[in-house]
């Protein structure tokens, strides 16, 4: 039996055979503690220091500003949290956007919580931040604005850049979540103008378990958890040698290969919505047609829901409602909430993101496996 086309490269993409090369050393004959003084520990160790610099390089860093942790949650935590625990003795007011991941908004609403201030500011119907919307959310005692690069979702991209130029005049931190963005599109912290910045190993080829949190020189942030010096003290605990290792070959993997990775993925993308739209009368897109992922299109299919859709398909496509992290439930996601969608349309919606595996021939069995199953559906 044939696997079904995978079209969830949003959800985690599967690991890079060249990532398990690098990785297999280190789950064999290198296995020393890189806190070590002896051959063993120097080796990792040197490892790990050649990955700090391999993930730098992919976002435009010094090695010495990248922490390394155990996922992109994790590194959300410590932005948000670390900058709390730095800052909160004078500033106590969080700005976030209405469509951050739980990542974002969970420890956002922790803070407010043990009482914080908290912001949340809405998006247009393409799930936009406006700049002026964070600009006026803006108050003398704002600590940090946090606005995700690109949503997980819809896959719309943030005006970062924008952003930052208000915040730094302020002088107000800025963390993005960067997790959807890396490998897909160029992602350079001093282009962007951030503080603080999040990648997950998992979502450009890297094995799940690793992440990283870019913090820029003498921005303020304290540990959030509590053991030994490991990861310039904010990170305590004997690091993942072979999945640091890894994340580092993925991050170079994606740099080398971003400019033609971009273009192939917005036309794997465009082939796919073009042989929907045609066949499907009524289909509508959700999310920025232009400002987008170029591996993302969600979709909202009429006449039917898009659990029941996918359920159809199960045998030829691979894809999910939303957010992996939140997709076993069928209320309305919080982004299609929030960029206006009722509930009819969210209730068709389904998020078929492509990868540089896939292929123009998957595109077109994908095509029309969903095509017959939402005829099928849709007359029930």
């Amino acid at each position: 039996m044939n696997a079904p086309i995978y079209l969830d490269y949003n959800a985690t993409t599967p690991v890079a055979p060249e990532v398990v090369d690098a990785m297999l050393p280190f789950l064999r004959e290198h296995f020393g503690n890189p806190s070590s003084s002896h051959p063993f520990g120097r080796l990792a160790a040197q490892a790990v220091a050649e990955a700090r610099n391999q993930v730098a390089a992919l976002i435009g860093a010094r090695g010495d500003e990248i922490v390394f942790t155990g996922c992109a949650t994790e590194a959300n935590n410590l932005a948000l949290l670390g900058v709390a625990r730095a800052l909160g003795d004078t500033k106590r007011h969080f700005v976030v956007s209405a469509i951050e991941h739980p990542a974002v908004m969970a420890p956002a609403k922790q803070l407010q919580e043990a009482g914080w201030s908290l912001t949340v500011v809405p998006v247009d119907g393409f799930g936009r931040v406006s700049p002026q919307d964070i600009a006026q959310a803006l108050r003398p005692d704002t600590a940090l604005v946090s606005v995700m690069h690109a949503n997980n979702e819809i896959g719309t991209i943030q005006p970062i850049r924008e952003i930052a130029h208000i915040t730094r005049e302020r002088g107000v931190l800025l963390h993005t979540d960067a997790a959807q963005s890396a490998g897909k599109i160029p992602v350079n912290v001093d282009t962007l103008g951030v503080d603080l910045l999040t990648l997950a190993g998992h979502k450009f080829y890297a094995t799940k378990g690793v992440g990283a949190l870019y913090i820029r020189q003498n921005t303020p942030v304290r540990n959030i958890s509590f053991g030994a010096d490991h990861e310039h003290g904010l990170r305590p605990g004997t690091e993942n040698v072979s999945a640091i290792v890894g994340f580092g070959v993925a991050a170079q993997l994606a740099r080398e290969r971003l400019p033609q990775a971009t273009v192939r993925l917005s036309e794997l993308r465009d082939q796919l919505h073009a042989l929907l739209i045609e066949a499907i009368p009524g289909l509508i897109l959700n999310g920025h047609p232009d400002q987008r992922l170029p591996n993302t299109l969600h979709v909202s299919f009429p006449g039917t829901s898009g659990r029941r859709l996918l359920d159809q398909t199960s045998h030829i496509v691979a894809a999910s409602l939303g957010s992996a992290c939140h997709s076993e439930h069928d209320t309305v996601s919080g982004v299609l909430a929030a960029i206006g969608v009722d509930s009819v349309r969210a209730a068709g919606a389904v998020r078929l993101s492509v990868g540089t595996m896939t292929t123009p021939d998957e595109m077109s069995r994908a095509a029309s496996g969903l095509i017959k199953a939402w005829r099928t559906v849709a007359s029930l």
